[in-house]
Formats: C-alpha cells, structure tokens, sequence
C-alpha cells in the first residue's frame, strides 16, 4: 500500500510526523468527505500500519485506496479515544466504519434522579433517566468501584420506585441489606432524603474521579486488619485498592452536564499563538479546528483569541452560548458567556483543547524541519536571542566543563555548536596546567584565557555566547578571564546549573528559569551534555594511559616508537620489568635494552 503514499506526499508527511499519543483519526476521499474514524493508542502506529502492507479484508484495501486526507484529534487516554470515536461515528456516518449504538455496546453507570437514588450498572442509556457516567472499556472496574461504593455507603439496591406517595402509603418492607446494615431503610424512611443525598453526592464524587476519599478510608481500613491480625480480609482490602489505583473514572470527552458549548484552547508561543477550536454537542466533541496567529505587533493573547472566535464563526456558522477558555477575549461576541474554569468536567475538556493546540504547534515545527531547515534554524536562533538577552544572533555558541578526581589529571573540555548543532572539528581538549589541586573555578579561568587569547591572536572569530557548565562560582571566574582580556561585552557568557536548570548571569544573583518544554532549554542542555562527554573521555584517556605507560614514560632515552614496541611485545609494564635483558635486546636492541633494564632494576645497579 506504499504506492498510495507515493503518489500523495502531502498526505505521506503528514503521517511521518504524527504524534506517539492516543488519539482519533479522520480519513478523507477525494471529495473532502469523512470515510472513515478510528481511535489509537499510538497514532503513529496506528495510522501507519494502514499503508505498510496489504491487508487480508479487501474493505480495508478498498478504504486505503480512497484515502485522500487524513486529520486527527489528540486525547489523554485511550479511554478518551473511544468516547471520541463513537461521538463522530455518530456525527460523519463514516461509510467504512460500522455504526456505533452505544446503548449496545459498553457498560454505564447510572445515578438516578429520584427522591432516593439508585446507583447500577447498565447499557441502556435513557434520556433524563439520571447523571451516566463512562462508557467502560473495562467492565471488571466498572464493578469494583460500584462494589465498593455500596459498601462504603448505605446505598439501596431494591428497584421499585420511592417517592412521597410510596411512603405515605406505608407499602415498603425491611429486606435482608437493611438488617445486615448494607442499607439505611428508605422504603420506610429511616434516612432522609437529605441525609440519603449526601450519600449519593459523594458517590458522584467518586464516579467523577475524585477517589481520594476512597482510597483513605480502604487504606485505614487495611491498616485496621492488619492490627487485628485479619490478614485475609486486609489483603481482599488491598486488592480493592490496586483496582482503584487502576481505575478512570470517566472519560474528560463525555459529559452528561453540557448539552452544546465552545472550547478555545491556547498555546502561546511568544511571536505565534495556537488556538484549538472544540465543538461539544450533547456533552460530546463533534470538531476540532485549530488556528495559527502570528503577531505582527504586540497583540494580547485576549485580542488574538477575539480574532480568532470571529474567524470560526464566520467560516463555520457557529454561534456562541457558552464559550470555556482560559482567558476573557477582548471582544465578546453578542449573547456569549466566557467561562474560565478551575477544576471539572469543563477544566478537563480546556485541557484537552490545549493539548491539541500545543501538538499543531510540534507537528508544524517537525515538519518546518523536514521542509526548510534554514528557516527552522533562524526561528531558534531568534529564541535564544530573546531568551539570553542578546544583541545577536548566537550562531557560534562555545561551551565549557572542567574533569577531575580529587585533584588528579584535571582537563577541561570546549564544545562548539554552530546554528544550533554540533560543529565537531572545532571541539578542543584543555590539560590543566598553571592550576594544582581540585580546583574548578581557577581552572576555568585557566581554560578562557587560553581559548580566547589563542583566538585573538589568531584573528579567528569570536562566539556571540559561552556557556559555562556550572554555578555562580564558575561564571565569576569566566566573566573575570573576559575582564583581564578586554572581552567583557564583546561576548555574552551565562552558566547553567546542573540541579534545576537554572541559568545564571553575569551580576544578576536570581537565576532564570527557562521553560522545561522550550527549544533554547534544549540546546543549552545539549551543549551542556556534550560538553560534559567530551571532558569525562578525554580525562579517561589521560588516567589510561598515565596508568599504562607511567614508568616507561621516565625513562630518558626512551621514546614513544620504543615503548608502544616493548607493550606490543611483551602487553604489560609488569611483564616488561620480569624480563631478562637478553629478551630486551632481542625486541628492541642492546643498548636501549639495557636503558630500560637498569631504570626498571634500580637495584641490579
């Protein structure tokens, strides 16, 4: 099937960058239409595996051939995935999937709206027959937490309805939960409707994820049992507790609670803004859409999400009522109500869009990077320029890292990234020489003065920035070595801590803490990494053969042809200094032999 991708290379890169996350894809014919949806665990993988073989279901060669595009949405989990799926089944009618009926398919759980509410399982969803939360892939979950929330509390399991009238009528009866204390008795009214709906209200709770509660009280409760001695029941505990540790709750993509509301999520990139654009309709995502926004001038993120919402409702026909993002939009648009949420069903679904509109932006660099490497490259450039305060461009970067064991064969190793990569040929090894004793700040001092002193005597070109692998320490003694040689100002130089990444600068004692995720972070800690390589096998070397070849070295009269001779031979220093002085002459001749001999017998002499 690589010949369709062969003759649609659009569609080919677009799969070569796709992400390793759970998500939906869409296929496309050549008519724009929606052929096809299916969820992943890995994307990638998956959507892959479509056009690396011939597949033995001619429906599935059929589908391949007819793929013209391809779109995706990425999700948390897998669980999330399905939810995705089956709500566009439902939307597109896709011609290649089997049409989903969820009521059919996977397990609820159900709390229902009555005076006392019941909570079971099933897979019949009724409209306003109560609050469902999955669907569950998992069945064997579904049962545990609903196992365990009728133990924690006090929950009815008959299935006759009450309400005022049952009660007034005196009809209910005792049954054997009541006497065994697994139910409070609402058939006779034993327990209020208050009291029972503080009961269901943390049932929801759990459902909805918030297990903490839960995982508390099974934990006092296996520590109990196992004060007791009851170690049975304390292990029946435990495995209780390792379901819930394993346990999803629900799906952030289905939710009861919202019939039709927008979601806008932001990613902010500093000179481009992403915007992921999700439609929810009956408490599921029908679309995603999202928008890149460069700024021209100093634009707000609120008046790019303002422009943003006008675009989408001008192409898309949308009109707002509930809009969920994360900060108000400059212009609100007529009869709209922003909501910024902090936690919930409607915090999770802004996650989501966030997290879309965050992989757009990796999928367009990655592929800014396969297409046009110069201009990926002046975009980092441009990063680490602002994120370094620089005045140019840092298109020559050294950076430097001291080696030693308590003291013994210090070195120091420079590294040079040229455009923000490697430039191996330019990587220089330092032997430590005016310095004695650990000591890393003198040395690197040392190290600059050389480095540069030999540059500028050489005419040769100067780095826009040196990096230091250190602390506060060792960027005073590199910014003093730039003082002495008149460099100060003419080359940025900053240091960066190993501990929490911080990066220091010259005079400033609070360092800058630069986004994990962010692409300067990256090339710093590349540099800072290859560094630290570079010097660690180069003082291995120096400890190698200082160990090897230290006595032979002393010997005067004896040069490095003779010694890798007398090594080859005889493999050891040990083996050297056992061997009779004919044995000698025979390898390397009378005379030297005899310099060796008598340096090796001191004694004999």
């Amino acid at each position: 099937m690589s010949s369709v991708l062969d003759r649609n290379p659009a569609l080919k890169q677009k799969i070569r960058i796709l992400p390793d996350t759970p998500g939906v894809y869409l296929y496309y014919d050549a008519e724009g239409t929606v052929i096809y949806v299916g969820k992943a665990k890995n994307l990638k993988r998956r959507v892959s595996s479509y056009f690396n073989r011939t597949h033995d279901v001619m429906r599935t060669n059929l589908l391949v051939r007819a793929i013209r595009d391809m779109k995706y949405v990425v999700v948390p989990t897998e669980q999330d995935a399905l939810n995705l799926e089956a709500s566009m089944i439902k939307e597109y009618q896709p011609r290649y999937n089997v049409l989903l009926k969820d009521d059919k398919s996977y397990p609820w759980i159900v709390v229902t709206n009555e005076l006392y509410p019941r909570v079971f399982m099933t897979r019949t969803k009724v409209k306003e027959g109560g609050k469902y939360f999955g669907p569950y892939t998992d069945t064997k979950s579904a049962r545990t937490v609903l196992d365990l929330c009728r133990e924690l509390f006090k929950l009815r399991s008959c299935r006759h309805p009450i309400n005022r009238e049952y009660l007034d009528k005196g009809k209910g009866r005792l049954c054997l939960d009541y006497h065994l204390h697994r139910c409070g008795g609402p058939c006779k009214a034993l327990v209020s409707p208050e009291d029972y709906g503080k009961q269901i209200e943390q049932v929801r709770q759990i459902l909805r994820g918030d297990t903490a509660m839960l995982m508390e009280h099974l934990k006092n409760e296996m520590d109990r049992l196992s004060a007791e001695w009851r170690f049975e029941e304390a292990q029946e505990l435990k495995e209780q507790y390792d379901a819930i540790s394993r346990y999803r709750a629900k799906s952030v993509i289905v939710s009861q609670t919202m019939d039709e509301v927008d979601v806008f999520g932001i990613d902010d990139d500093g000179k481009e803004v992403f915007i992921n654009y999700m439609h929810v309709r009956h408490g599921a995502v029908v679309r995603s859409v999202t928008l890149e926004l460069h700024r021209r001038l100093e634009e707000t993120a609120e008046e790019l999400l303002s422009l943003a919402m006008a675009k989408i409702a001008a192409e898309l026909e949308v009109t707002y009522r509930e809009v969920i993002t994360s900060t108000t939009p400059d212009v609100i648009p007529e009869g709209a109500r922003i909501t910024i949420p902090q936690r919930g069903d409607r915090a999770k679904l802004l996650e989501v869009s966030v997290k879309n509109a965050r992989q757009y932006r990796i999928d367009m660099l990655k592929n800014l990077e396969h297409t046009n490497p110069e201009a990926r490259t002046e975009r980092l450039l441009e990063r680490m320029k602002a994120d370094f305060r620089l005045t140019e461009l840092p298109r020559h970067i050294e950076c430097f890292d001291n080696s030693n064991i308590q003291g013994t064969n210090p070195v120091a190793s420079c590294v040079v990234f040229r455009d923000g990569k490697p430039f191996k040929s330019d990587y220089r090894h330092f032997n430590i020489k005016t310095v004695e004793g650990p000591d890393d700040f003198a040395s690197m001092k040392e190290v600059l003065t050389r480095r540069y002193t030999r540059l500028v005597n050489e005419g040769k070109g100067l780095p826009q920035l040196i990096v230091v692998d250190g602390g506060k320490g060792q960027l005073s003694s590199a910014v003093e070595a730039l003082d002495e040689m008149g460099l100060r100002g003419t080359i940025a130089i900053v240091g960066i801590a190993k501990r929490l990444e911080e990066i220091y600068f010259p005079g400033d004692s609070i360092p800058l803490y630069i986004d994990k995720n962010s692409e300067s972070l990256r090339v710093i800690q590349h540099l800072r990494d290859e560094a630290h390589r570079f010097g660690i096998t180069h003082h291995r070397n120096r400890r190698s053969k200082g160990q090897t070849v230290s006595q032979l070295d002393g010997i005067k009269g004896i040069g490095e042809k003779t010694r890798t001779e007398l090594l080859r031979r005889f493999k050891s220093v040990k083996r050297i200094s056992e061997t009779d002085l004919d044995e000698l002459a025979s390898a390397i001749g009378p005379a030297k032999a005899s310099i060796v001999y008598n340096a090796l017998h001191p004694s004999d002499t």
